[in-house]
């Protein structure tokens, strides 16, 4: 019955989507069996031996056959669905050798991942299609964790150790990522896209990161980027408090700086807070801004300065 796992299940975007799937719908129909086999004798029971004035019910204490038949059978069910778990769960935790490993870096509240010749991306993760991935996770700050629904794979991120898993896309698109570890405040917000990629747009991708930079307006483009990069989690762009300055109205204002120093908002500035936050911090604020040096490529700088300029 595809049409039910359709609709109670998301799209199967890798190989491991069908083993995982496979063991839910049996799951499901086991319990819609074992519901009717309770229920069913239960209400035939309570309406047949309901209390009637004056009727006598033959008194028996107990089955054997029966109580026996109650307790195997659920323990024998039991069983098989925790080792056909484990043997899924042990599949899924060992990858094969030839998989690319991509290292992974959560931290609040955005997604870095970085690739096997070092180029590094914001809550954009592309992969190939029909290519095993495996990924390598670590939290610099809370306890996250990383599930992508359509691939049927999800694993906690914990601060100071590594945790992975692996899995094999199968549906060229985009999918969707989130983080199913409640983490603060930008707990919602934290998702990336997941793009599973022909081998040739994958290597373009990994190349020049694209060309859907050129489809829009250095401000829109930047808009983008204040999406997608975490931006917003703590730059608002109307002009109310955050964990950072918002930046309506920013450019070309002169900033006042911890120390007492200050500094007027120009190109030069927002280039050099986004790969060196930590130069020249705003008073008022705290130092908490994560460098993206080597995580924005020049077109999405120049788009968010930008999106930054036209926000007046």
């Amino acid at each position: 019955m595809d049409w039910l796992r359709s609709a109670l299940l998301p799209l199967q975007g890798s190989e491991f989507a069908k083993e995982i799937d496979l063991m839910y719908m049996a799951i499901f129909w086991l319990s819609v069996v074992m519901f009717f086999a309770l229920m069913v004798p239960m209400v035939w029971f309570s309406w047949r031996y309901r209390y009637v004035p004056g009727r006598v019910t033959p008194h028996q204490t107990h089955n054997t056959a029966l109580e026996v038949f109650w307790s195997v059978v659920p323990l024998l069910i039991c069983v098989g669905l925790f080792f056909w778990g484990i043997w899924g769960y042990m599949h899924f935790a060992v990858g094969p050798g030839e998989s690319m490993e991509i290292q992974v870096t959560a931290k609040k509240w955005l997604w870095q991942f970085e690739f096997p010749d070092g180029t590094r991306a914001v809550n954009e993760l592309h992969v190939p299609v029909n290519k095993s991935v495996h990924l390598v996770m670590t939290s610099e700050d809370v306890l996250h964790d990383f599930f992508i629904p359509d691939m049927r794979v999800k694993r906690d991120i914990v601060p100071g150790r590594y945790t992975e898993f692996w899995f094999t896309p199968t549906v060229v698109g985009e999918h969707t990522s989130t983080c199913a570890e409640y983490c603060g405040k930008g707990h919602s917000d934290m998702r990336a896209k997941v793009f599973v990629d022909t081998q040739e747009k994958f290597d373009d991708w990994m190349a020049t990161g694209g060309d859907e930079w050129m489809k829009h307006p250095p401000e829109e483009w930047g808009k983008i980027q204040w999406d997608q990069k975490g931006c917003a989690t703590c730059h608002t762009i109307d002009g109310s408090k955050s964990k950072g300055p918002s930046w309506k109205g920013i450019f070309g204002k002169a900033e006042k700086l911890k120390g007492g120093a200050s500094v007027t908002v120009d190109e030069n500035y927002l280039r050099e807070s986004m790969l060196q936050p930590q130069a020249k911090v705003v008073d008022g604020f705290e130092p908490i801004m994560p460098t993206f040096q080597g995580l924005l490529r020049e077109n999405e700088i120049r788009g968010l300065v930008a999106f930054i300029k036209s926000l007046q």
